[in-house]
């Protein structure tokens, strides 16, 4: 039940970054494509819609593990704070932009901001948690600057911001008009490129043992070699055309990252860093509760996937005007 439940939660935040990173992406990428509002226009159907998915994360993670949750936020508060920001000032952008000419710069500005926050935070989230978090005696952990600057959480932040904008730029090449995405597909050949020299730093600190702690290696390197491979295939299809191919690479690669977390560090779902940390069982809630919870789980998942399909088959057609 407890390993359901994890796979559950790791579910759920793989579907916000593969479905909300390409939100953030365009936001990111929308002033540097020449037709801001077609760019917009093309994730226009979606946009907040894939929140879905954090809202149900933070739903697993409050009633599934809440020793996880109590452990957890506490020491991610500033980041959580920061992500939490960016996508309430980006989601107000987008939607109040042409309000006022004088202070479209400005919004303009919040837009790629909104995106690029979150980004950069969600990658330093996943550098802690693979390095590993100082946990206290009383199990608490205090997050602070030290356990952030390290080259491999700042390379982590690094890569999974341009993976996200890559992810974008691979979205517009699917959902835009001819001209628009192939100025997508060339920014996307860039981006992967950049993600990939970015992961570079990271796996040599891991090398040196600054890196990531994990207690799964061969698993991790696995899943390592999956996101190589996925960032491999979206350049290839990128540059030669395959917007679909492309776009289903760079969704497999933003997967990488949370099953790096999951799977390369079970049992345990907060590491410290030295073959210890917090348990799958000691975070998760009683059986009681998870069998409770499981009835809300057995209905829910299967609503959010067939919402998701079916919004995705209805909108299939590219865009090629203005939806804000």
């Amino acid at each position: 039940m407890q390993t359901f439940w994890l796979a559950l939660l790791g579910l759920l935040l793989s579907g916000y970054f593969a479905l909300g990173g390409y939100d953030l992406g365009v936001q990111m990428l929308h002033p540097f494509l020449k037709d801001r509002d077609a760019t917009l226009a093309a994730m226009a159907p979606f946009f907040l819609g894939n929140e879905v998915w954090l809202v149900a994360f933070a739903g697993v993670l409050f009633g599934a593990f809440p020793h996880l949750e109590g452990s957890l936020l506490p020491g991610l508060y500033p980041l959580v704070a920061a992500i939490v920001t960016g996508l309430v000032a980006g989601g107000t952008a987008v939607q109040l932009r042409r309000r006022t000419r004088r202070g479209r710069r400005w919004w303009q500005a919040l837009i790629v901001a909104g995106g690029a926050l979150p980004a950069v935070c969600w990658g330093l989230v996943v550098g802690v948690l693979l390095q590993g978090v100082p946990r206290r005696a009383d199990g608490g952990f205090h997050l602070g600057a030290a356990q952030v600057l390290t080259p491999f959480v700042l390379a982590c932040g690094a890569g999974i911001a341009l993976l996200f904008a890559a992810h974008g730029a691979a979205f517009l090449a699917l959902r835009s008009a001819p001209d628009l995405a192939a100025r997508a597909r060339r920014t996307g050949a860039a981006l992967v490129g950049a993600a990939g020299a970015a992961a570079v730093p990271a796996l040599v600190a891991t090398l040196l043992g600054a890196g990531a702690s994990m207690t799964n290696p061969r698993v991790a390197a696995l899943l390592t070699g999956l996101l190589a491979t996925a960032l491999a295939a979206a350049r290839w299809a990128l540059t030669r055309g395959h917007r679909v191919r492309a776009f289903a690479a760079t969704c497999a690669a933003t997967l990488a990252p949370v099953l790096l977390v999951g799977a390369g560090q079970y049992p345990y779902v907060l590491a410290t860093g030295a073959g210890a940390g917090l348990s799958v069982a000691e975070a998760a809630a009683d059986g009681a509760t998870l069998r409770i919870l499981t009835v809300f789980g057995v209905v829910l998942v299967p609503v959010i996937l067939a919402y998701q399909a079916w919004s995705w088959w209805a909108l299939r057609v590219r865009t090629a005007g203005g939806f804000f």
